[in-house]
């Protein structure tokens, strides 16, 4: 029995964290855990966003994508999928490079939310002062 190849990649946004298999396939699909992307991010935005990899370094019919995504929101699941094709696109076409690299897709976003700091109400906000 012939094993399918396939490329894996891991992408990250804030807490989320996106596992993704390409494989080659003459009709290109994506898949987010199990579902079609409009149906599982809800929004066609974040639908677009997970998609947006394959349509600028234009291979999306000649790949079909299965992602496991998990943690963090709705918007940063969609850019911890972009992130993982885009990595995963890099190893199976080391030529999209420079064009994924110039619209920064390989670039791991590090904003996430600031800790809580001791005696301050938030990260940043601390109590009203007052003289007396």
């Amino acid at each position: 029995m012939p094993s399918k190849h396939f490329i894996t990649a891991v992408g990250r946004r804030k807490t989320a964290i996106a596992s993704v298999r390409l494989v080659a396939s003459p009709k290109g699909s994506l898949i987010v855990n199990g579902k079609n992307p409009k149906d599982y991010f809800k929004t066609d935005e974040r639908a677009k966003i997970a998609e947006e990899a394959l349509a600028k370094a234009e291979s999306a019919e000649h790949y079909a994508v299965i992602a496991h995504v998990e943690g963090g929101g709705i918007a940063a699941q969609a850019d911890a999928v972009r992130h993982a094709i885009s990595r995963a696109l890099i190893k199976a076409e080391p030529n999209t490079r420079k064009t994924l690299k110039a619209i920064r897709f390989l670039t791991r976003d590090p904003r996430a939310k600031e800790r809580k700091k001791p005696g301050l109400k938030k990260a940043r906000k601390a109590p009203k002062w007052s003289k007396r």
